[in-house]
């Protein structure tokens, strides 16, 4: 699925994004988070990863539209 975060294009699969995150320990989370498998991540670790951009080049919004099109189930300010 095709998206922008940051003003630049992704090619973002499911697989793909369950790849990258594989291994990855969660940060605590403060704010929006992303259900990826069993565990919560923030929504700006994610995005930092998956895209390889500086967590201050985009929203947390940008990246739970993102991963709510992928399927994965997205969390608000709990």
């Amino acid at each position: 699925m095709r998206c922008v975060i940051a003003r630049f294009p992704f090619d973002l699969t499911k697989s793909g994004v369950l790849e990258s995150m594989k291994g990855i320990k969660p940060e605590p989370v403060t704010g929006e988070s992303v259900i990826i498998g069993r565990r919560h991540y923030p929504a700006k670790q994610v995005g930092e990863i998956v895209t390889r951009q500086d967590r201050r080049d985009f929203s947390a919004g940008e990246v739970l539209r993102a991963m709510s099109r992928l399927g994965f189930t997205c969390r608000a300010l709990p």
